[in-house]
């Protein structure tokens, strides 16, 4: 019997070991976080937020630089992490914009985003919302469907909001016209204040911070509706909106239509927002990326959920508390979640060539 406890022992040792040693992996080492946006925007404010946190997680404490690669669409970034980022665990990327992108045309990417290993990703929503002085006036989400004249903005038109926000009102059956070419949200938010455009959409970080206590307040813009699959949402996609009152587009559809949305572009909009959404942040390490890594930063991301500091402070900066789904399954997760159809990709290529045509 005591050879067994000792026995016992000695396994549950070995056992212990290995995770030991993981949580020393970053000890002496610098990580800088590359975050494939702007600075200024809301993917860079999230990630330094991120960063931040998720320093106080790892051994040693050391800051974790940040580093801004926009352009693309996400690529750019995405490209740098892939072919050019040392595959030690020392660059981590926070993407934004990347699902949906390489999805739709996997053919445009120098790297498989599907074989990058992940450490986690963020669910969120977009928000549309418009000026109230579209004629005959709007007061109330469901008179878009009265709208005349209406001016929509956008950044590009393979973006993947923008894509839906066209499609959602094409479903609605409100007469529109899109105007694209904008080099940043910012610009686009100008325009809509100038009246060159009537309606635009943002993230719910930039929503909360930038449109709700200034736009939506003075009554100049009011919100129309958030984008959803319709099927249940992401926990930390509906913590998202916490505080705001905002129709579903379902609910919306439902309120003008009498029914709620059907037919290929449904289909369309639904598969957009179930990739680009639910994985409106991801946070990666490039393939080949050490295991040891993979489980620091997991760990470190769970603890940085349960941070009272992190949500505090995300709360106070960005109007809600943000979180992110991790575990030793994540990379398999994520990369069940980048699929689309074949005819639903079809059919997105075709309605975006049909709006560059415009």
């Amino acid at each position: 019997m005591l050879w067994r406890l000792g026995l016992l022992s000695f396994c549950a040792a070995l056992a212990t070991e290995p995770a030991h040693a993981d949580d020393n992996f970053y000890k002496g080492k610098r990580l800088t976080l590359l975050v494939n946006a702007a600075t200024g925007g809301p993917t860079d404010i999230e990630g330094r937020l991120f960063a931040k946190y998720l320093a106080r997680h790892i051994e040693g404490e050391q800051p974790i630089i940040v580093q801004n690669r926009e352009g693309g669409g996400g690529l750019v970034g995405a490209t740098y992490l892939g072919e050019v980022a040392p595959r030690d665990g020392t660059m981590l990327g926070y993407f934004s914009g990347t699902a949906w992108n390489f999805v739709s045309d996997p053919s445009r990417w120098r790297v498989n985003l599907r074989l990058f290993e992940f450490v986690g990703y963020q669910s969120g929503t977009t928000i549309h919302f418009m000026r109230t002085d579209v004629p005959p006036g709007m007061r109330d989400p469901a008179d878009i469907a009265k709208a005349q004249g209406l001016i929509a903005g956008g950044l590009a038109v393979d973006n993947p909001k923008d894509v839906r926000m066209r499609l959602a009102l094409d479903m609605l059956g409100v007469p529109h016209r899109y105007v694209t070419g904008y080099l940043s949200s910012m610009q686009a938010r100008l325009a809509l204040q100038r009246g060159e455009i009537h309606m635009f959409s943002e993230s719910p970080t930039t929503y909360h911070t930038a449109i709700e206590p200034t736009l939506v307040k003075s009554r100049e813009v009011m919100p129309v509706w958030y984008d959803t699959g319709g099927d249940g949402e992401p926990a930390r996609a509906v913590a998202s909106l916490e505080g705001l009152a905002i129709p579903s587009f379902v609910d919306l559809h439902r309120r003008i239509a009498g029914a709620p949305p059907a037919g290929p572009k449904w289909e369309a909009f639904r598969t957009i927002h179930h990739v680009n959404s639910t994985l409106q942040r991801l946070v990666a390490l490039p393939r080949g990326a050490p295991p040891q890594a993979l489980a620091v930063l997991r760990t470190a991301v769970e603890r940085l959920n349960a941070d009272p500091d992190f949500a505090a402070e995300s709360q106070r900066m960005l109007g809600f508390r943000l979180g992110y789904e991790t575990g030793s399954d994540i990379t398999h997760r994520v990369r069940a979640l980048m699929a689309a159809s074949p005819e639903v990709r079809a059919f997105v290529a075709d309605y975006i060539k049909a709006a560059q045509k415009k």
